[in-house]
């Protein structure tokens, strides 16, 4: 019997912020790929609206799931995804020196956005079921470790860097909330300090020239600082209030590469200006709030790390994203949420909202 206490606990403000940000995408890469000459590219923006109706059904089916569910299948979706993180590096489609989508039909998914999710759910399992009040241990931090690791190297080989680094953050925010013991926190600390310019002998050729290009954009500016000075060029011209929509210069001359995924923010600057762009941050800084009072009042430890993972996941993609369109972050290729062209970012993200909406209309389960 359908339980009409769900209807009254279903959250229509985050449902209302979705359709918002979906809003606001749909638009700025509706200016993104038809504004460009000589070729306007209207097929992406009808491509996107079929992802943001596929995505609407994940985000519907993740909410009428009892979210609690997904602690027993945890296992089985994160071997899923790890399986496609693999398939993906044998026989995935070849495309600019990467492997990283697979072709399914018509259609092509990119694997690294799902085991996203599937990191989340896997680390909200093992946290809920190990948490303690003195914190986690170096040794009771090897799951979590085993469990992040392996996606990492597995998306570092196709290579997508910007993802696997973000598969850390998310992995790293969700374990600082849950608390590391004082001395292994002192530990990991003193590793990763040592370990990180260790990394740098690891990179590709191309990552280290965009980490250099990051650092002094104008030691290259015809050929690997292009991008970033282009982008900033882009914001800047915006100033307060843009130059309208559909007016965005750099976009249009197309002065501003990958104007539709990576820079999409630029586009949205340009022709908005800062008024523009601190409505779009204040939005995403409204939605990951929501997401943290959707954790703060869930009564249960699964739901509650769970949902501090998905807020942290929209934080960082934002984060990356806007640094590396304002220079402020090297180019890494990270998505911006509900923005930015990508029927996988969009579906993986749609799902996340769909987990936020499950955990906060059963809440009542708990109290």
């Amino acid at each position: 019997m359908f339980d009409r206490r769900f209807v009254k606990y279903f959250d229509w403000g985050l449902l209302g912020f979705t359709f918002l940000l979906g809003f606001l995408g749909l638009a700025t890469l509706y200016s993104a790929v038809t504004s460009a000459t000589p070729t306007p590219q209207k097929i992406l923006y009808f491509k996107q609206l079929i992802w943001y109706c596929a995505g609407m059904t994940g985000m519907v089916l993740s909410f009428l799931i009892n979210y609690k569910s997904l602690d027993r299948w945890a296992p089985v979706i994160y071997a899923a995804c790890i399986l496609l993180l693999i398939y993906v590096l044998m026989i995935g489609k070849h495309v600019g020196g990467a492997r990283r989508w697979l072709i399914l039909g018509p259609v092509s998914i990119q694997p690294s956005e799902l085991i996203k999710i599937a990191v989340i759910i896997s680390l909200a399992r093992y946290y809920s079921k190990h948490a303690n009040t003195k914190g986690f241990t170096l040794r009771e931090l090897f799951t979590p470790l085993v469990l992040t690791i392996i996606p990492f190297i597995l998306i570092v080989k196709q290579p997508d860097l910007g993802t696997a680094i973000l598969v850390v953050l998310i992995a790293g925010s969700m374990t600082v909330f849950v608390r590391i013991e004082r001395r292994s926190l002192l530990c990991i600390i003193t590793a990763c300090t040592i370990t990180v310019p260790l990394v740098w002998f690891l990179l590709k050729g191309y990552q280290k020239k965009r980490i250099l290009t990051f650092l002094n954009p104008d030691r290259d500016p015809l050929g690997a600082g292009y991008h970033i000075i282009q982008s900033k060029i882009a914001i800047g011209s915006g100033m307060i209030s843009g130059k309208g929509f559909l007016k965005g210069t750099q976009n249009a001359l197309s002065f501003l590469p990958e104007q539709h995924t990576d820079f999409i923010f630029s586009v949205l600057a340009e022709e908005w200006g800062l008024v523009g762009s601190v409505v779009i941050l204040i939005l995403f800084l409204t939605l990951i709030i929501w997401g943290l009072n959707i954790a703060y009042r869930c009564r249960e430890p699964f739901g509650t790390i769970m949902a501090v993972g998905v807020a942290a996941m929209i934080f960082w993609q934002v984060f990356i994203n806007i640094g590396m369109a304002m220079g402020l972050m090297p180019i890494v290729g990270v998505t911006l949420p509900f923005i930015s062209y990508g029927g996988s970012s969009i579906i993986s993200i749609m799902i996340c909202i769909g987990l936020l909406m499950s955990i906060s209309m059963r809440r009542f389960l708990f109290e």
